[in-house]
Order: structure tokens, then sequence, then C-alpha cells
């Protein structure tokens, strides 16, 4: 594999952006690409990117469109359609990675899989401290994690332990749950095929379970990147999920469509 293309998705949350792309610029592997998908920000987000952009050590483009509520999945879409790599990395702006979060992800990428990864979270306090001091959270010591989930700051530490076992990563070929695109891997050329996230899912809630279900219908597997690949979760109010039994109803109807792989309105129109 060459490039690989981290899909940083934002809106109207500059600081835990920064906090998130400082600590991409940390990584032991530099050979990415940053696009950031930015969901309809005010321009002082559109400001940050450009003054972080003259520091960033690797590419960095940005794709935007206009705020209409939550579209992730579109501007996504978008993202991925500009973006270079043979390999996409989904990343949610408000996660903040470690340093050698690059390399696992290059490390588990195989052919016919993709890699969900999992996260740990902040709880609000904590999240507020470490914006406003600017922790670097990514360059803190594991003796420092402990500490901070004694003190009840974190919520758990598992997912920092890192287990080599490739095997045991591939029990679960067809398990769409609790894959989340806050931290997902996929070949480029799946993702395209199976025309990439749904626009029709509008409103917060499963669009990336969508795109996971209809990979697996495609044929493409699923390799756990849980004890490889965590992030730090920012704390942050639920989004509005008004349109969540909606969306819900939709992705039970397609687990059940065995044949239905293509998005109806997806990455496609803007490749």
């Amino acid at each position: 594999m060459s490039l690989i293309s981290v899909i940083v998705t934002t809106y109207n949350w500059k600081e835990a952006l920064a906090a998130c792309l400082q600590s991409l610029f940390a990584q032991a592997d530099l050979h990415f690409e940053i696009v950031i998908a930015d969901d309809g920000s005010r321009p002082d987000t559109t400001a940050l990117i450009r003054q972080l952009a003259q520091q960033s050590p690797v590419p960095l483009k940005h794709a935007f469109h206009e705020d209409k509520g939550f579209r992730a999945g579109t501007i996504r879409n978008k993202a991925a359609a500009i973006s270079a790599g043979e390999y996409l990395v989904f990343l949610d702006g408000d996660c903040v990675v470690l340093p050698h979060f690059i390399a696992r992800h290059r490390q588990l990428a195989t052919q016919g899989y993709f890699v969900p990864g999992n996260r740990i979270l902040l709880n609000q306090s904590f999240t507020q401290t470490t914006l406003n001091d600017a922790v670097p959270l990514h360059q803190q010591s594991v003796l420092t994690f402990i500490k901070w989930r004694l003190q009840g700051k974190i919520n758990r530490l598992l997912p920092l332990i890192y287990l080599p076992f490739d095997r045991l990563r591939l029990l679960r070929p067809r398990y769409w749950q609790q894959a989340m695109t806050c931290n997902f891997a996929v070949w480029r050329e799946d993702f395209v095929a199976v025309n990439g996230f749904d626009h029709v899912f509008e409103g917060w809630g499963y669009e990336d379970s969508d795109l996971v279900i209809r990979l697996i219908h495609q044929g493409v597997k699923r390799k756990e990147g849980r004890f490889a690949v965590p992030v730090l979760h920012l704390w942050h109010k639920q989004n509005d999920r008004s349109e969540q039994q909606e969306n819900y109803q939709r992705l039970m109807t397609r687990l059940a469509e065995a044949d239905f792989v293509r998005a109806e309105k997806g990455v496609s129109q803007y490749l």
C-alpha cells in the first residue's frame, strides 16, 4: 500500500479539531494525507484549517458544504472523492489519536477487509480541561492514562493494550455491529464499489452501520481493529436524534436484503 487518506469529519468545534490534527501531525508514519470533511462549519473553522495547513507535515485538504443539518455521510463522500489514497481511514474531528495510529492501520490493512477500531471516552469536565489547557493527549505515558482512569477522567484502559494476534481479528467476518466511522478503515476500491455513504441517511444515526452492512453484502469482511488502533474520544452533547427511528427502520430493511449493495445516492456523483 502507498498513500493513506485520513478523512476527518468536523462541525463547528475548532478546538477539538485542532487537538485531532495536532495528534495526526505527530504520527510516526507520515505517508498519508488529511482531508477535512467539513459539514458546514462557521468561517472560524476554515481559518483554523488554513492556519494548521501551514504546520502540517502531510498534505491537508478541505472539503466543505453548506450547513443544512447533519449530513456527515454526504460530506465524507465529498472528502473521499478528492482524496488521493488507495486506503481510507475515517476519523471524527473530536477524536485524538496516538502516534502509532497510522502505522497500525497500515499494518492491519488487508485486501478484502474493512477495519473498525475502538475508542476511549473522556468525561465532560476532563474534556473541557484538556481543551482549555491544550493538553497534548497523544503525548502522554501509560502511567498517565492509568492515573486518569483511577481518577475517573477516562472510561477504560483496555483499548490501549496492543495484541498482535492477527488470526483472532478475523473471527467475526460478518459482524456489522459496533463498527463506527469515528475510527474506521476501508480500501478505496471497496468503498467506491458500494457507492460510499448513502445520502438518504440524513440526521443522526446508522449511516455508518449501513455502509458496513453493504460492504459485507459485497463480500468485504471484518478485521477487528480493537487492541491495536484506539482513539481518545472527547465528550460532547448528543446530536439531534429525531431521525434515528426512521434511519433504523431503513437499516433493518437493508440488513435483510442480501443483494442490496450500492447506495442509492452516494460517492459516485462526485468522482
